[in-house]
């Protein structure tokens, strides 16, 4: 992939960030990862509206539907998608430039940015068998009004991706400061016992991703009482089947956390079909 057409900022393949954007300098911004397919954004809709919801929540301007689709229609020309070829876009807005210090000025020009790369490839023992989790050791504080948004200080799932090597780990399972089950490094996750289909309560911390709400949208369809709820560890290890979901991958199941096993159940594939029919 060239690297000089792998991103956008402003709608310009030429500009680059300032050294004075506040999403450089504060992380001061908000970002959305999407699949692409035949030129298009899957889910567009929930990508867009959860965009806007967490502008605002930190008081940015999002930048209209219109603009972003025409950015992310340069970056991705229908061409490029023949013989079946996947893209990821990853949208980043920031409140823009700004002198040093915290506080913003009182007009600020937000900067968007989008970025291209190819989807990622994984294997078919994760469809076929599940997922294994491994338990972070790190655990995330409580941020009580940045709860729920995908801004861009993602510094404590850093610091819990780099606490295993092992490829056989999907993914890290993180806790907050009280032991409750928040969500995954990179996914959210849901736990079945019975008829319930239970996701953790994000209103203190942790990223509410589009996925997990589509899946929460499913209790009907499912014929499953699907709800947000506090889960310990110890809660979350006797479930009769847990899965993980983002908006890449879609939906796993997770076949294996400490050393607790779960057989190989339907519901993650169940997901997936009806994701692949919306």
């Amino acid at each position: 992939m060239n690297r000089h057409q792998s991103s956008l900022v402003n709608g310009s393949f030429e500009q680059g960030i300032s050294v004075y954007d506040r999403g450089f300098t504060y992380g001061d911004g908000v970002f959305r990862t999407m699949r692409m397919r035949e030129g298009q954004p899957v889910s567009w809709p929930f990508h867009y509206q959860k965009l806007v919801a967490d502008c605002a929540a930190i008081g940015i301007v999002c930048p209209s539907a219109e603009l972003l689709m025409s950015d992310l229609q340069t970056l991705f020309p229908i061409t490029e998608f023949a013989e079946g070829a996947s893209y990821v876009a990853k949208i980043i807005i920031t409140r823009g430039e700004s002198e040093r210090g915290y506080a913003p000025p009182s007009v600020t020009v937000p900067t968007r940015v989008i970025v291209k790369s190819v989807m990622p490839q994984y294997p078919a023992v994760h469809y076929d068998q599940g997922v294994q989790l491994h338990v972070c050791e790190t655990r995330l504080a409580s941020h009580g009004r940045l709860a729920g948004i995908k801004h861009l200080n993602r510094l404590e799932n850093v610091l819990a991706r780099m606490e295993w090597r092992d490829e056989k780990i999907f993914d890290g399972l993180l806790l907050d400061q009280q032991q409750h089950v928040i969500e995954c490094t990179m996914s959210n996750i849901f736990a079945r016992f019975g008829n319930e289909l239970i996701t953790p309560d994000l209103t203190q911390c942790g990223v509410a991703g589009i996925t997990r709400q589509r899946i929460l949208n499913l209790s009907k369809t499912l014929s499953l009482n699907t709800r947000v709820a506090k889960i310990s560890l110890e809660e979350l290890l006797q479930a009769d089947e847990v899965i993980v979901c983002n908006s890449l991958f879609g939906v796993f199941q997770v076949c294996a956390i400490c050393d607790k096993f779960w057989s190989q159940s339907q519901l993650a594939g169940i997901i997936r079909n009806i994701f692949a029919h919306d």
